[in-house]
C-alpha cells in the first residue's frame, strides 16, 4: 500500500503521524511510505532518518494526498488539507467530529474513509490510542495551570505547592480517567490540595487506595462540583465521552462566582470542552479571561512536548497501521473489532453512533458499510 505522512498545519502543531522507526516496519513488509520534506523536524526526526527507514521525501502536501493510499496523521485535517482529500482514501488520525460538524461534512462529501484514534477501543472498552496522548495531557495541564496561575501571567499569584508557613493551591479535577489520574498524580507531587471528582466510585476507590490522604476524592454531582470549584485556584476539565460532545459541568454562572484569578484548564476542549465559557485557543494564543477567570482551552496540548508525544502515539498506533496496510482497511475491521469502533465516516456516512448523535445526523453502522 502507498502510505502518506504529510506535515502537521494545525497551529503550533508539531507532532507527526510516523516516526521513523514506524516507517522501517512498513516499507519491510514491502510498503511504500511517502513522507513530506520537514514533517519530523519538529520532534526532532530528520528527513535523513526517514530516508534511511526507506522512506521517499516528497516536497509537500500536496503530492503526499495524492500519491498516498493511506494518510496517518496526528490532528484533524485544516481546511486547506481537506480539499486534498479523494473517495475512498483512508485517514487515520485523531478527528474529534463530534465537535466540528463542518470537517464531518466535508469528510463525507469527500467519500474518505474516516478512522479515528479517539474511537478506537481496547478489549477491556479502554481507549488504546488515546491514552498516550491523555497521559501527556493530564501532566501538561498541571504544568499549565501552575506557570498561568502567576500574577505576571494573569494569575491570582499562587505557587502551586505553597511554602512551609503558607497553604498551597486548591487543585480541583473534574473526572478520573487517564487525563485526571496524571494530573492528580502531578499535582499531588507538588504539593497541592487536590480533589478529584467523578460518578464512578471505583474510580475514585482506585485512586483512594494509591494516594491515600494526598489526594481527596468526591462523587461528582451539582453540589460538589460547585463547593469544588468556588473553592478552588486551578480547576482541571478532563471528562470524556468517547465520540460524542464533551458535558458541560460548569456553567457561565458558576465561573462568575469563581476566584478572581482562578485558572480554568479545559482538557476537553477537542470534544467541545467541559466548561460553558470554554472556547479553543491555539499555542500561540493560550489563554482568555472570562469574568477574571483565565480560560486555558489548547486544543492539541500535547503539541508543545512533540518529540515526548510522537513516539507515545507511535507505540500505540503501529499495530493498527499496519493491519490497515497489510489487509486493506474493510478486512481489517472485519478481523479486528476494536480497530472497527474507530470508523467514523466511511462513504459519505456517519458511521460512530455518539458522533451521529452528536451531529444530530443519521448513523450507518460500520458492519453495514463492510457489508
Amino acid at each position: 500500500m502507498r502510505i502518506g505522512v504529510p506535515k502537521e498545519i494545525k497551529n503550533h502543531e508539531y507532532r507527526v503521524g510516523l516516526t521513523p522507526a514506524s516507517v522501517r516496519e512498513l516499507t519491510a513488509r514491502g510498503h511504500t511510505v511517502r513522507v513530506q520534506a520537514g514533517a519530523g523536524e519538529a520532534a526532532g526526526l530528520g528527513d535523513g532518518q526517514y530516508q534511511a527507514a526507506g522512506a521517499q521525501i516528497v516536497p509537500d502536501a500536496a503530492e503526499v494526498f495524492a500519491a498516498c493510499d493511506l494518510l496517518v496523521k496526528v490532528k484533524e485535517p485544516q481546511p486547506s488539507e481537506q480539499a486534498l482529500l479523494r473517495a475512498g482514501q483512508i485517514l487515520f488520525t485523531y478527528l474529534h467530529l463530534a465537535a466540528d460538524p463542518a470537517l464531518a461534512a466535508a469528510l463525507q462529501q469527500a467519500g474518505t474513509i474516516g478512522i479515528a484514534y479517539e474511537t478506537v477501543t481496547g478489549p477491556g472498552g479502554e481507549l488504546p490510542l488515546l491514552a498516550p496522548m491523555s497521559e501527556v495531557a493530564g501532566r501538561l495541564a498541571v504544568q499549565a495551570g501552575a506557570f498561568y496561575l502567576q500574577k505576571s501571567q494573569g494569575g491570582m499569584g499562587v505557587l502551586l505547592g505553597g511554602v512551609p508557613g503558607v497553604a498551597p493551591a486548591q487543585v480541583v479535577i473534574l473526572g478520573a480517567g487517564t487525563v485526571g489520574t496524571q494530573a492528580a498524580q502531578m499535582a499531588a507531587g507538588l504539593g497541592a490540595l487536590v480533589t478529584v471528582l467523578d460518578t464512578r466510585v471505583d474510580r475514585l476507590r482506585q485512586l483512594d487506595l494509591v494516594w491515600g490522604n494526598r489526594v481527596h476524592t468526591l462523587f461528582s454531582h451539582a453540589q460538589n462540583i460547585e463547593e469544588a470549584v468556588l473553592g478552588a485556584d486551578l480547576v482541571i476539565g478532563s471528562v470524556l465521552v468517547p465520540g460524542a460532545r464533551a458535558p458541560r459541568l460548569v456553567s457561565r454562572a458558576l465561573v462568575a462566582r469563581m476566584k478572581k484569578g482562578a485558572v480554568l484548564v479545559d482538557v476537553a476542549i477537542d470534544q467541545g470542552g467541559c466548561f460553558e465559557t470554554s472556547r479553543p485557543t491555539t499555542h500561540a494564543e493560550p489563554t482568555f479571561l472570562v469574568d477574571g477567570v483565565l480560560h486555558y482551552c489548547v486544543a492539541n496540548m500535547p503539541g508543545a512536548v512533540a518529540r515526548t508525544a510522537t513516539q507515545a502515539l507511535n507505540h500505540a498506533t503501529l499495530r493498527h497501521v499496519l493491519a490497515l496496510a497489510d489487509q486493506g482497511w474493510q478486512q481489517a475491521m472485519r478481523d479486528d473489532p476494536h480497530l472497527r469502533q474507530g470508523l467514523q465516516v466511511a462513504r459519505g456516512h456517519i458511521t460512530h453512533a455518539a458522533v451521529a448523535h452528536a451531529l444530530g445526523l443519521d448513523c450507518v453502522p460500520a458492519h453495514a458499510v463492510l457489508a
